[in-house]
């Protein structure tokens, strides 16, 4: 027999544990919504904060200059910045080592530097046409939500990697992403899908996937230039951003090149904001420098000076 306080179909148990764990988490789970946290390490007016997507140093981490250990200390000390995004290839052997992240998250701790997401690539494809395959790719991801839950983090980003037609692969995602949002919501965490290239940089396909999902800790990570979906088929970045903000639980600066006057070159910061905060997000706003003209920790101080001036245009 039924409990009678329980879900009684797939959907509903779906539906279940997204409601218990977004009632549970409360501004971690819906880090876009106000926050103490917010609210005591900023201004009130402070439209949004500042983090820092680890893949901005990928080629630092790669040359071994530093590692995923000193990530911490380096947002604290070289760019002031203290809230931080992890990208998983930069611990993916080190994860299953509780020596390790007992010392990533006291070295966080040492620095005052909070943890918020963990960028999940190469664990399978969630929307594999394979039933077996897109089994595994959910239960790879399993590793990554202890991770992201023992460092503190609201969410893990995944990919929304598929293939088959525009219906099918829509399909074939949301089974994946539901599943695995099924085990998240049991963390009280979020998984969250960055438009990272494919259908996924569609706009209007993934805010449906999502949508399809159906449950409040699956959202998006909308990214400023991820919006190649093949060869030279650019999705219009501006639109993609405004259908994914609906679901956002955070935000991706992602920034290449600058002029003489500090904007970024292939997108308008401005108007991204506008849209971002016009969404009613007030959360963080991860740099992603990828660019090559500046080294990277000049890029990153590139990106967060852009995005200080839009904090002051829209505070008001």
């Amino acid at each position: 027999m039924d409990h009678p306080n329980q879900p009684t179909s797939q959907l509903d148990r779906r539906r279940f544990l997204s409601a218990s764990a977004a009632a549970l988490a409360g501004s971690a789970i819906l880090p876009h919504l106000s926050s103490p946290l917010l609210c005591a390490c900023e201004p009130k007016n402070v439209p949004f904060r500042i983090s820092l997507a680890e893949w901005s140093l990928h080629r630092t981490l790669r040359s071994q200059k530093i590692s995923n250990l000193d990530f911490p200390q380096v947002a604290k000390e070289e760019f002031g910045i203290d809230a931080i995004e992890y990208v998983n290839q930069f611990f993916k052997k080190e994860v299953d080592d509780p020596k390790y992240m007992k010392e990533l998250k006291q070295r966080c701790v040492d620095h005052g530097v909070q943890s918020l997401l963990i960028m999940v690539d190469g664990e399978g494809k969630l929307g594999a046409p394979n039933d077996k395959k897109r089994a595994q790719a959910v239960e790879n991801h399993r590793r990554w939500l202890r991770a992201a839950k023992e460092l503190g983090c609201h969410s893990i980003r995944v990919n929304a990697g598929s293939s088959g037609s525009y219906e099918e692969q829509a399909k074939l995602a949301a089974d994946g992403l539901a599943k695995l949002s099924e085990l998240a919501a049991e963390h009280k965490l979020n998984v969250i899908v960055e438009n990272h290239g494919g259908l996924s940089s569609n706009g209007e396909w993934l805010a449906q996937v999502i949508k399809s999902v159906g449950m409040e800790n699956c959202g998006t990570l909308p990214d400023f230039g991820n919006f190649r979906v093949s060869n030279n088929d650019w999705y219009d970045r501006y639109k993609g951003v405004t259908e994914l903000m609906p679901y956002a639980k955070a935000v991706s600066a992602k920034s290449h090149i600058f002029d003489k006057q500090g904007n970024e070159t292939q997108t308008d910061y401005f108007k991204m904001m506008k849209i971002v905060l016009d969404a009613g997000y007030h959360g963080f706003v991860g740099i992603e420098y990828e660019g090559s003209e500046l080294d990277e920790y000049a890029g990153v101080k590139a990106t967060k000076k852009l995005l200080e001036r839009c904090q002051t245009k829209f505070a008001t």
